[in-house]
């Protein structure tokens, strides 16, 4: 048996991600609760849910999410880490109050919190933090005993989230056709947002344009394309694009679009393309959709070879990330010196988001970080 690791201020470990429909009468009811508060009639919301329908109306995420508590799990087992792993979604079941009142019911006192986003921004983190602090205002009203709930630091630049990606884009190389691999470009991808939203990531006076969200981005982007060239003996030209807008036209977000991004590099005499989604940690919708779908149609419309590398999903290495963070964060909260693991120029994301990080259009509470009205 392994010796046991102490995870010692806290006793569960809440999986906290987005939710997604399992069946084609979810997707409508689902998609009311993304886009709940916005007015946005049922029947511009079926013609949203037209990818889904695509795909028999079920997201993957869920069943990643299933993938990925089993990775956990097994981990946590295999290394003698005794923390229960909870599971809950801001938009479908199981729901985040339902869980929280459940491990509550279990005794659950001190709770870390794992987001399946891994950068700053406000959709990534903060949004994240205000469905904490309405699930804990919906059991407080109910007169149950309220948690204190941590969320692990970003692990945009844990070598357990990059290396898997390192290894899918080195893959991703391999299997295109030899003769035009070797001018082949990285498209790094991931998920667009408003330029103001990018702009006020993170703590606004350590960043430039772009925020934090940005920033960070680049760092990982770099990381493998540095890793790629001491592997294949190859520079490959990447750029950092985006992918899945669905602001109004007149509100300006982060480009280029990949698939506009694709037209270019074929208007330039690039042979070939690999479209590396950094910015996501499955292979939820938004990738088999906007990449698997819409932009490999736009790439053999052009005639132009792409191939899309993995996401880190499951991969034991994440789980293990996952690992070393909690027990980092325990260490921390235990007063115990802890050198933090941490790639790239950035060094280690700060623990616990400060006052005016990612801000809301809207003020609205939001838990674990030090503005949280549940300290």
């Amino acid at each position: 048996m392994p010796d046991a690791l102490d995870a010692t201020p806290y006793d569960a470990l809440l999986l906290l991600s987005f939710g997604g429909p399992e069946g084609p009468d979810d997707v409508v009811p689902f998609l009311e609760n993304v886009t709940r508060g916005r007015g946005i009639p049922k029947e511009r919301l079926k013609e949203v849910g037209q990818h889904y329908f695509l795909f028999g109306g079920v997201s993957p995420i869920n069943d990643q999410n299933r993938a990925l508590l089993d990775a956990l799990r097994k981990d946590f087992a295999e290394h003698g880490l005794d923390l229960p792993v909870y599971w809950g979604n801001r938009n479908w079941a199981p729901y985040l109050t339902d869980t929280l009142r459940e491990m509550v019911a279990d005794g659950r006192r001190r709770i870390l919190v794992l987001a399946t986003s891994a950068y700053a921004s406000y959709s990534g983190c903060r949004q994240y933090r205000e469905n904490l602090a309405d699930s804990l205002a919906a059991l407080e009203a109910e007169g149950l005993e309220l948690p204190r709930i941590d969320k692990l630091r970003h692990y945009f630049n844990h070598p357990g989230f990059v290396g898997p990606m390192i290894d899918g884009v080195v893959a991703s190389l391999a299997d295109l056709p030899e003769e035009v691999r070797g001018g082949a470009h990285i498209a790094f991808t991931t998920h667009s947002v408003p330029h103001s939203a990018a702009d006020t990531s993170g703590p606004v006076e350590a960043h430039g344009e772009g925020g934090a969200y940005v920033e960070q981005h680049l760092d990982v982007a770099e990381l493998i394309a540095d890793a790629v060239r001491e592997r294949t003996g190859v520079d490959h030209p990447w750029r950092l694009v985006y992918q899945s807008r669905s602001g109004a036209p007149h509100i300006p977000w982060l480009e280029p679009d990949i698939c506009d991004h694709l037209e270019e590099l074929h208007g330039a005499g690039v042979p070939a393309v690999v479209m590396a989604p950094i910015g996501f940690v499955s292979d939820h919708m938004e990738v088999l959709y906007d990449l698997d779908t819409e932009a490999k149609a736009k790439a053999e419309e052009l005639g132009l070879p792409v191939r899309r590398s993995a996401t880190v999903g499951d991969d034991p290495r994440f789980a293990a990330a996952v690992r070393e963070l909690v027990l980092e964060r325990a260490a921390v909260e235990s007063g115990r010196d802890i050198s933090p693991c941490a790639l790239g120029a950035l060094g280690a994301s700060h623990n616990v988001c400060p006052v005016g990080c990612c801000p809301a259009r809207a003020p609205r509470p939001a838990a674990a970080g030090a503005d949280s009205p549940y300290a």
